[in-house]
């Protein structure tokens, strides 16, 4: 069981405060569009993660200089991408859905591949969307093979974005580069259940983002983006904490009645990772926002919840760590796209709970959770299905059950570095 990392367990509310690393979203959109521009750029707060560096290497393998030193990435002068290079995505959807349309502007081939949940998530659709506007590909998923021209056509392409809002933010971070600009229109499959696009915040930072940059976007038309083309300007970017991450430390002072500041959290974000504050007011806490941070305070028993996550379904592990623990049952909904994520998070959250005696329903689009004494096991691990917010979820649970073990506390690298060194700090100021 050496293997196996013991979740800590407290016996009194936890109470403390935690700086989070900056925003992975945040920072690998600065860094494609700092390498779009030509540079030279930079990128401060960058949190020292997997999927950081798999960015990081990503451009590289496109031919731009990148510099890293701490928290700040430099990105060079260039004068464009490069082809005969090779993408390794690990399980990052921001690489792999992120540079392929940029890999497209690329003098040659481009290779993409990377971790073997990774060849499983679904890439049809931007793939298939780059193929309308005018590129070359070998392969519907990965592995691929991108084989750039130096340049893209682009224009109007439809495309079904109801398995990932990351289908039309990687063909808007890059369309301003394409010869006509790209108009990206979602129409979801007719009559399914679930055909909006999920995580509508992530879009509207990357068009945030764009702006910012000097990109003209228009999304005044409901499920249409259109980029005009033109120039990426090269700027300095400062990262913002990553909210969805700390929702997992406020989630702390929920299930333990306790109190947590988040230091650093900022007064307007685009982070989907802010909607976390209405949800732990649902489950009964009380949220205080305080000049350098926010603070969550937990109550004495927690309530369950209903709530609609489809805009904000990385939340859901963690919503539902604190749902498991909870006094009277709750609903999680609309987050059917959660099955194509890191792994399917419906059915690990499903089983994971279960096995520590959870009572847990599956739904067409999410979960019933209701309410049952949990116990730590010895003979088996909660599994985090190399997924960070599995991870981290299971870590939540282990707060208030004791005997919790957890099978790859090292996943949470990908967007936490030493998250089991964050977590023992905040713990250490338990009453």
């Amino acid at each position: 069981m050496s293997e196996y990392w013991p979740a800590p367990h407290v016996t009194a509310p936890v109470r403390g405060r935690v700086a989070v690393p900056g925003s992975k979203s945040v920072t690998n959109r600065a860094l494609l569009l700092a390498a779009l521009s030509g540079g030279p750029a930079s990128v401060t707060g960058a949190p020292p993660t997997r999927d950081t560096a798999l960015m990081v290497d990503a451009l590289r393998a496109l031919g731009v200089p990148v510099e890293v030193s701490g928290e700040r990435v430099t990105v060079g002068a260039h004068p464009g991408l490069r082809g005969g290079g090779a993408v390794d995505c690990g399980l990052a959807g921001t690489v792999m859905r992120f540079v392929p349309p940029a890999a497209a502007l690329a003098d040659g081939p481009v290779h993409f591949d990377g971790d073997p949940r990774a060849r499983e998530r679904p890439m049809g659709t931007v793939l298939d969307a780059l193929r309308s506007l005018g590129a070359s590909v070998d392969g519907d998923a990965l592995p691929f093979t991108l084989h750039g021209a130096g340049g893209l056509p682009g224009g109007d392409v439809v495309i079904d974005a109801s398995a990932s809002s990351q289908f039309v933010s990687g063909l808007l971070l890059s369309g301003a580069r394409y010869d006509k600009g790209v108009t990206v229109r979602h129409r979801g499959a007719a009559g399914a259940a679930d055909a909006a696009v999920p995580s509508l915040p992530h879009i509207d930072m990357t068009v945030d983002m764009l702006r910012t940059a000097g990109v003209e976007v228009d999304d005044s038309e409901p499920d249409t983006w259109a980029v005009s083309p033109g120039p990426v300007a090269a700027r300095d970017w400062t990262v913002e904490p990553d909210l969805s991450n700390a929702s997992v430390f406020l989630a702390a002072a929920a299930v333990t009645g306790g109190r947590v500041t988040v230091a650093g959290w900022p007064e307007h974000s685009t982070q989907p990772g802010v909607a976390i504050l209405a949800v732990l007011e649902q489950f009964g806490c009380s949220v205080e926002p305080e000049p350098d941070g926010m603070t969550v305070t937990g109550p004495g028993t927690l309530t369950g919840v209903d709530v609609d996550l489809h805009d904000v379904g990385e939340l859901t592990p963690t919503i539902a760590a604190v749902a498991a623990l909870a006094g009277s049952p709750s609903r999680l909904r609309g987050i059917a796209h959660l099955r194509g994520h890191e792994t399917d998070r419906l059915a690990a959250l499903v089983t994971e709970i279960t096995a520590l005696g959870g009572d847990v329903t599956e739904t067409p689009d999410g979960l019933e959770i209701r309410p049952r004494p949990l116990r730590g096991r010895s003979d088996r691990p909660w599994g985090a299905y190399a997924d960070h917010r599995m991870a981290t979820a299971g870590a939540l649970i282990g707060l208030v059950v004791p005997g919790v073990l957890i099978d790859d506390v090292g996943s949470t690298a990908k967007t936490i570095p030493d998250f089991p060194g964050h977590w023992a700090a905040l713990l250490g100021s338990a009453d």
